[in-house]
């Protein structure tokens, strides 16, 4: 089997300028932010731990006072680097990223226009923000990544956003559906079919094509668990792939965990990740994280009720091809 590289994502900070609704960091004032000497500490165990991707999350990155330092920290150190972002600030931060060495950046848009994605932000401008940080990072040379969130409200502005955006010559877009504590009703999910599964069959050499699984799943059995029980479509039974190639830092409370969709289990069935520091230093691949990752690689298949499109695709790969595509998660 070839060696694949690993992602590290580390959540930065949990501050945000955006109120989404579905979002736990909405306004937060978290004073908390991952410091350039942690990042330092962490990178020789990443690099020792086979990470060549590194991924900020937040909160809001491009809030971090030191982003622009961290993201040339880790380029200095041999990774592709890249962050996910409201956009709002994108824009005037582009050339800064890309000189530091960005390599992906990934803007959060719901909507197909200003007037429907800033009201699901409860964020004015962030649309036209967001996109134009993404036309300025696909100038420099930053490869230009969408996420999108799809529920009830917004999943038939998906046929114009897929429009808008390969117009835009965002070249990777990821739909994963609305998580809430509590179900997710489509009144027709014929419809949902009808408008969105034209979305994955578009010829990629002339559309932007989304990435990974169809977020209401790819098999009957997918579907039937997604509109009648509001399970989002998981890996691919018998095995998840995905922990062998994640580690996912929770800066503030120093955990990490083998996907970025379990850092918040803390508390419910299952492992909660593991301590980031033994013996007051940083260690990954600890042999707490390889029970915890152990774990999820046999249960997750089985179990897990919040996988993303882009981890479930992932893993498929994975379980095919043996590898994934560099950024297909």
């Amino acid at each position: 089997m070839p060696q694949r590289q690993r992602y590290l994502f580390v959540r930065i900070l949990e501050a945000c300028n955006a109120d989404c609704f579905m979002c736990e960091f909405a306004l937060s004032r978290d004073t908390f932010r991952f410091s350039r000497r942690d990042f330092a500490e962490l990178l020789p165990e990443a690099v020792a731990a086979g990470v060549r991707y590194v991924r900020f999350t937040g909160g809001e990155p491009l809030m971090h006072p030191e982003v622009v330092a961290l993201v040339r920290d880790g380029t200095a150190a041999g990774m592709r680097m890249s962050l996910i972002t409201n956009g709002s600030l994108l824009p005037r931060m582009a050339p800064s990223l890309a000189e530091a060495g960005l390599a992906q950046v990934i803007v959060s848009l719901d909507g197909s226009s200003a007037a429907t994605h800033d009201v699901y932000r409860r964020s004015p401008g962030m649309f036209d923000s967001g996109l134009r940080g993404l036309r300025e990072c696909a100038a420099l040379g930053v490869l230009p990544r969408v996420n999108t969130v799809v529920g009830p409200h917004n999943y038939p502005q998906m046929p114009e956003l897929q429009r808008v955006l390969t117009e835009a010559g965002v070249r990777q877009w990821e739909l994963s559906a609305l998580k809430l504590e509590r179900s997710i009703r489509y009144p027709d999910p014929a419809h949902v079919r009808a408008v969105c599964d034209p979305l994955y069959a578009a010829d990629p050499d002339t559309v932007l094509v989304p990435m990974g699984k169809r977020f209401y799943g790819d098999t009957p059995q997918e579907q039937e668990r997604y509109f009648a029980d509001s399970q989002t479509p998981r890996a691919s039974e018998p095995l998840c792939h995905v922990v062998d190639d994640v580690i996912y830092i929770d800066g503030k409370h120093g955990r990490s965990y083998a996907c970025s969709c379990l850092p918040h289990r803390e508390g419910s069935e299952g492992p909660g990740g593991a301590p980031l520091r033994e013996h007051g230093s940083i260690r990954l691949d600890t042999p707490v994280f390889r029970e915890h990752a152990d774990h999820f690689r046999t249960q997750g298949p089985r179990s897990c009720a919040g996988c993303s499109t882009t981890a479930a695709g992932y893993s498929d790969d994975v379980a095919r091809l043996g590898t994934a595509a560099p950024w297909r998660y």
